[in-house]
């Protein structure tokens, strides 16, 4: 699949970056005039590295906490108060986009860039409602990333040609039911759910991971055959299991 090159949307809310502390007497100084302080949401450890590499190559970003869980990460930003989250959509225990809901209620100034293996076209926008500021497929961040940041410190909405077109699409026809998929009727945890049933999750290990009980793994099952008009449990296997394939195509 190829994609366009990255645009932005303005937004409100830009976030002044802190200054960096002088050096003491005595001291050199090789701080730069300002500093962006990140966290790294990221359960896969060799992936935070590499953030952590590309990072130390620009003296204005400062790594200041990882987490690789949705509990770990808003302890964090309690903690820490950093300029930007950077957030994957799998975690363990809960997804990103849940996760995203909860660090703009915690901490407004905190803004949030989705750095995500899933495709764009699925979590992009449900990213941004949850109050991102960006989205970034993970084969282009190493490219995109820095930029995006810049984008976002001043109050810009990081997002690819191909979702910018599709959103300003659905605006023009004021979402007609004929541009949107079946899947995007899907709530977020629904949308979540699905997911971990396409990977081969039944019920009850569904609910241990997402910490639900099982009668409301499985109200969410009914729901979504009603959205996806679908017949039956087998049926509902069969979609969720064809559609993560064709994703990952």
């Amino acid at each position: 699949m190829v994609r366009g090159q990255r645009s932005v949307i303005p937004k409100s809310g830009s976030k002044k970056i802190r200054e960096a502390k002088p050096a003491s007497k005595g001291e050199h100084s090789t701080a730069t005039t300002v500093r962006c302080r990140i966290i790294l949401v990221e359960d896969h450890p060799l992936i935070r590295q590499g953030m952590k590499v590309l990072f130390g190559r620009h003296a204005h970003f400062e790594i200041c906490g990882e987490a690789d869980s949705a509990p770990e990460a808003l302890a964090l930003v309690a903690k820490l108060s950093p300029d930007v989250a950077i957030v994957d959509v799998t975690l363990k225990s809960a997804n990103g986009i849940e996760l995203t809901k909860n660090i703009r209620a915690l901490a407004p100034g905190t803004q949030v860039l989705v750095v995500s293996m899933h495709e764009e076209n699925v979590y992009a926008e449900r990213a941004l409602r949850a109050g991102a500021m960006g989205y970034l497929m993970k084969d282009e961040a190493v490219d995109k990333i820095i930029t995006a940041i810049e984008r976002i410190l001043q109050g810009e909405v990081y997002v690819s040609d191909r979702i910018k077109g599709r959103m300003l699409k659905r605006f023009v026809h004021q979402q007609n039911e004929t541009l949107i998929s079946p899947i995007d009727l899907l709530s977020d945890r629904e949308m979540e759910v699905f997911r971990l049933i396409g990977t081969g999750y039944g019920t009850r290990e569904i609910a241990n991971l997402l910490n639900l009980s099982v009668k409301t793994i499985d109200s969410y099952r009914e729901h979504m055959k009603k959205k996806l008009t679908l017949a039956n449990s087998s049926d509902l296997i069969r979609y969720a299991i064809q559609w993560l394939k064709s994703e990952s195509s």
